[in-house]
């Protein structure tokens, strides 16, 4: 073997290592499909459950009860004398909340479909679950309805993958009077514990199942509640007992309630995009994470259901862009949490380098006890300047000089990143290879092995510099000579990045640039400084970034817009004249909402607002096949393929970047940007829409009130 076929690569990253465990990649985000394709997900917060159509969890799937990426119950199942339940009907009822319809199975003493069986099921710091019967037959009838139980306290990242037998060390605390199954585990450092608890208390106890004794006549009705609160380590959870539609019962000074009480509201000419918005916003909510920082508290999004319920750098900071129209307690929560975990030193487990900001964060008994590298791991290369890039937007819709003062050490440190670590060679851009035997091998927004690649299909050699990193890079920098000009009062800084910004505008647009094809922009640079030549859709972030002439924005446009990258539902992540396309394909073909809304954001900019418009609208017509949610992607077919977008089969859903997408879709249309003291409006928006009313959108301390058709448009103050 040579030595050149032994270059690290995404796809082998640490050629010489003798072993690669398993990593967090996007690769890996697969949904159960034990569980079958009408698998019910609801979530809350750091808590999720996916169970089949029944609402049972067979033991051996992958569905469950999980926590803060420890899984508390691998087995829920409920039956009537051992059979399991027929499905009427299904689904979520709120994001946290899911409602089963269900009858008894035939039975040789109790004909199908005499019981009716309602579970009603809403998580949230554990589990609580009410089950309700009800009997239509003639003569009085007796049967036992069991609900077993089972946990095996999985990290998350076990769940997908085999992991340790913790049965010998799981310690059973059952009442012998049938009110609760008790489960606990420690392992060293690491322990947890969960209870389920009946009323009426079970008849029987069997191994670890709750069973009743259950006798009706026609048209009695029973019913049951069952609670399971949780204990990570030290800290006890318990989960609301409450009915549909009912909201948790947050303060009104709680950040996730002031958020969600205090966006904009939107009225529309036309239902889509009310719905959309407002599906988004519950969305959002429902994947909150709320944590105090040095006794403020702060909310922040985490990255999706199921597998992505923690902070994602690049997730959270994107995520909190697109939503800065709605309020700025999120942007303000992702600053602090991700100034809090900012790297001060160096670990080659964890890809840690001075100044850098985290890409993952786990709390599961394997990051905990040091075999994984998530408390947190910072293998992102993108993720420091789009920090940077958040704090100039936060700074431009609050004026907080308070909060931006404060993070000025965190700033010039990541700006420090960015020039003596991400620039690994001195060459004016940043690349990344990661350090880690457990590192991402590509370490931008495209995260899979093959996400990037060259137009042959061949994998390109570490280290890599992809061009939307040196487009962000270029934004952070004139952002950060704008503060530095102004609030903090140093033009030697701001006129230092000024020109390290001219300089790498320069080089990026003679070293990417591609003529060919009609001339487009390389996805990046090899490790031998090689354009990387395969044609996709982060050209759209390079205009967002701002780093392509005028001259050469219209050409970005055609191509982007063209049949080989615009599906008619979306741009896709790579052209199908490129022979890696695969419509279902991760990064290679696929068609992911996030994108396109930087995409469109990035056309606007240059004027490009029809094509903006056009994916905006694409975007929206789509959700109307996924009841107004838009998934983490779909796959890349041609519209023409079919009367609706085909699913990407592994999608999270809901996706935090993804939910966020609609609402930076409605400020590209109203061309919303706070300027000198006010909000400003340069709209443009789509004949289909008609009229649309923003109101109170919170900006530089007031509220605003929007109005729009077309390209007529008022702002004024709402207080």
């Amino acid at each position: 073997m040579t030595a050149t076929s032994r270059r690290p690569t995404p796809a082998d990253p640490m050629p010489d290592a003798r072993t690669r465990p398993g990593v967090s990649s996007g690769a890996c985000r697969d949904m159960p499909p034990e569980l079958g394709p009408d698998a019910i997900g609801v979530l809350e917060g750091r808590t999720f459950m996916f169970s089949d159509a029944r609402g049972d969890v067979p033991r051996g799937s992958i569905g469950g009860l999980v926590h803060d990426d420890t899984r508390f119950l691998n087995q829920w199942e409920l039956t009537i004398d051992d059979a399991p339940l027929l499905v009427l009907s299904s689904g979520t009822v709120d994001a946290y909340s899911a409602a089963f319809f269900l009858a008894n199975s035939d039975l040789p003493h109790l004909p199908a479909n005499r019981v009716g069986v309602r579970r009603q099921r809403f998580v949230g710091d554990g589990l609580y679950e009410r089950v309700e019967l009800r009997y239509f037959g003639i003569e009085p009838v007796s049967f036992r309805l069991r609900v077993a139980v089972g946990t095996d306290f999985a990290d998350l990242f076990e769940i997908k993958e085999s992991g340790r037998d913790r049965a010998p060390d799981i310690i059973r605390q059952h009442e012998p009077d049938g009110s609760a199954l008790g489960f606990g585990y420690r392992n060293g450092s690491y322990a947890a514990s969960v209870r389920v608890e009946a009323d009426p208390p079970a008849d029987l106890v069997d191994g670890d199942a709750l069973v009743w004794d259950v006798c009706l006549e026609r048209g009695q009705q029973w019913s049951c509640e069952l609670q399971v609160p949780l204990r990570c380590g030290e800290e006890d959870y318990r989960p609301a007992v409450r009915g549909f539609g009912e909201a948790f019962d947050h303060g009104p000074e709680d950040p996730s309630t002031r958020w969600a009480a205090e966006k904009p509201h939107l009225h529309t000419d036309v239902d889509l995009l009310r719905d959309v918005y407002h599906r988004s916003a519950v969305d959002l909510v429902s994947m909150r994470i709320e944590k105090t920082i040095a006794g403020e508290p702060v909310v922040l999004l985490a990255a999706g259901l199921p597998w992505f319920l923690t902070t994602f750098g690049r997730d959270t900071v994107i995520t909190a862009y697109q939503t800065v129209t709605c309020g700025p307690d999120v942007a303000r929560g992702a600053l602090i949490v991700l100034a809090t975990h900012q790297a001060k030193g160096f670990n080659d487990f964890t890809d840690e380098e001075p100044g850098k900001i985290f890409h993952e964060y786990r709390s599961g008994e394997l990051t905990q006890l040091g075999l994984k590298p998530y408390h947190p791991y910072y293998g992102s290369a993108d993720t420091t300047a789009l920090w940077l890039i958040l704090l100039s937007e936060y700074w431009r819709w609050t004026g907080d000089a308070d909060l931006v003062r404060r993070l000025r050490g965190n700033a010039e440190a990541a700006l420090r990143w960015i020039d003596h670590y991400g620039d690994r060679d001195g060459d004016g851009y940043v690349e990344y290879a990661t350090r880690s035997t457990q590192g991402l091998g590509n370490q931008c927004w495209r995260d899979s092995p093959d996400g990037v690649q060259y137009a042959d299909g061949r994998i390109p050699v570490l280290p890599i510099a992809t061009c939307e990193v040196q487009g962000y890079t270029y934004d952070a920098k004139l952002r950060m000579a704008e503060l530095a000009e102004g609030l903090w009062q140093d033009p030697a800084m701001a006129q230092r990045l000024r020109a390290d910004a001219a300089r790498l505008c320069e080089q990026f647009n003679r070293d990417y640039w591609i003529p060919e094809r009609g001339g487009y922009y390389a996805v990046g640079l090899d490790g031998d400084k090689r354009p990387i030549d395969s044609m996709t859709s982060n050209m759209g972030h390079l205009l967002w970034s701002g780093i392509v002439p005028e001259e050469r924005a219209g050409q970005l446009a055609r191509h982007l817009m063209s049949p080989e990258l615009f599906s008619g539902w979306g741009v896709r992540t790579l052209s199908t004249a490129d022979v890696g396309y695969n419509p279902i394909g991760y990064h290679v073909g696929t068609v992911w909402p996030h994108d396109n809304s930087i995409i469109a954001a990035g056309l606007a900019r240059y004027g490009h607002r029809d094509e903006a418009n056009r994916i905006a609208m694409a975007m929206l017509e789509a959700s109307r096949h996924s009841e107004h949610r838009l998934p983490e992607a779909f796959s890349g077919y041609d519209r023409s393929f079919g009367r609706q977008p085909v699913p990407y089969p592994t999608a999270c859903n809901p996706q935090a970047w993804a939910s966020g997408a609609p609402l930076l879709f409605l400020r590209t249309m109203l061309g919303l940007e706070p300027r000198e003291g006010e909000l400003v409006a340069d709209a443009h928006v789509p004949d289909e829409l008609g009229r649309i009313r923003l109101h109170h959108v919170a900006a530089l301390g007031r509220r605003w009130n929007v109005e729009a058709a077309g390209s007529d448009c008022t702002v004024s103050p709402a207080d």
